[in-house]
């Protein structure tokens, strides 16, 4: 594997805030030096700069080629994982750049990283070095190669399969995916005592949670409001899928995280109130809009529903920590041009459609409403069927 002088090193870090495209039309001036393997790991690094700090902070750690950078979890959402599972022995059979490795290495006493692509599994297994990670072991094979010989049995397997096709479509079905989990499903428990699996967010979790059985919990995954992934926990005679636990987690850099706990038996009993927007208004965070606790919501925060289908939440009373974004709701209005620019003379305010037949582009183009100031607008449908804007300001 290829690493890198003192010299290379001083000058990625010296560039690795410049334009690469830039630099490599320079790169004439640097006669002595790889400039664009350099540029390579000045742009990977670039790509990393606000997930993989811990890795950008070293200047002897090797990136990957920048793709694979892309594809790797995040530094906050491997984190949040690590701490889901514990034991002795997990295996991550899809271990591509190591960084959900490296923290699932702090859980247990023994990690093995597998990974088929071999400058892919050199890279990390350095890098696992290099950051003091001596309790992972890492094999260049593919997954089938590692169960198909593994002769002993870990506490944890997990999976990311990988989700892009051979002409790098983007895929999100199980059985589209590499390795299909489906197939390897027995294996996997003869191997295990329990299969930790990460999919893609756009796979529907209920179709996910019939095709795969088994399935003991569930997690959704956001971080700063985007869900990065969805995770499912697999083990023999799990109960039954409606009592499955589900946790929608929003990762917050400077703040705790917002959970929220439910079952699919919890959300299909719970009867939401409907009522017309009151003093406050709340849009539930990413996670939990792809958890589905739709209904369940209105309980623990004592909310009410506008519209069966609008997910948006309404009280009198400022509900203090609610999962998501709390507004205080100064109008209503209908969707009429003339009605919203009265209340909007700035003719400026941040849009979101629930449950609305229009897209925010077409509403921007028939209100001539420009993006941002302090002013929210929710172009939505109420308990009467009827289309309404509601003017907030955040609370």
């Amino acid at each position: 594997m290829r690493t890198f002088t003192p010299e290379e090193q001083h000058f990625i870090q010296e560039h690795q805030h410049e334009d690469v495209a830039q630099l490599m039309l320079q790169a004439s001036r640097y006669p002595h030096l790889p400039v664009q393997e350099l540029v390579q790991q000045i742009k990977a690094r670039q790509k990393a700069a606000q997930k993989l700090k811990t890795w950008v902070a070293n200047p002897q750690v090797v990136f990957p080629v920048a793709l694979s950078v892309e594809q790797s979890s995040s530094e906050l959402t491997a984190s949040y994982k690590a701490g889901l599972v514990q034991g002795k022995l997990l295996v991550d059979v899809t271990g591509g750049f190591g960084i959900d490795s490296f923290y699932f290495a702090k859980s247990f006493q023994q990690v093995v990283h597998v990974e088929q692509n071999r400058a892919l599994q050199e890279v990390a297994a350095y890098n696992f070095g290099l950051l003091g990670a001596q309790n992972i072991r890492s094999l260049n094979t593919t997954a089938e190669a590692f169960l198909e010989s593994f002769s002993g049995k870990a506490d944890v397997l997990y999976l990311d399969p990988a989700r892009r096709g051979n002409q790098d479509q983007k895929l999100h079905l199980l059985q589209d995916c590499e390795p299909d989990v489906l197939q390897l499903l027995p294996l996997l428990f003869q191997k295990a005592r329990a299969v930790l699996l990460k999919t893609s967010p756009m796979l529907d979790i209920e179709q996910a949670m019939q095709e795969l059985g088994h399935v003991s919990q569930v997690w959704v995954v956001a971080l700063q409001n985007e869900v990065k992934e969805v995770l499912y926990l697999l083990q023999p005679g799990a109960p039954p899928l409606s009592e499955a636990p589900h946790t929608a987690v929003n990762l917050l850099p400077q703040a705790p995280p917002q959970v929220l706990h439910f079952t699919r038996t919890q959300e299909e009993a719970a009867t939401p109130v409907y009522a017309d927007p009151q003093a406050y208004v709340y849009e539930p965070n990413a996670a939990i809009l792809k958890a589905g606790a739709y209904r369940f919501l209105t309980q623990p925060f004592g909310l009410k529903k506008l519209h069966p289908n609008s997910h948006l939440y309404t009280s009198n009373v400022l509900v203090p920590d609610f999962p998501g974004r709390s507004f205080r709701c100064l109008h209503t209005s209908r969707y009429n041009k003339k009605e919203l620019l009265r209340q909007l003379p700035g003719k400026k305010a941040n849009i979101t459609v629930r449950n609305f037949p229009e897209s925010v582009a077409d509403i921007r183009k028939k209100t001539g409403l420009k993006e941002g100031g302090i002013t929210y607008l929710f172009f939505t449908t109420d308990m009467h069927q009827k289309p309404l804007v509601l003017i907030c300001e955040k609370a």
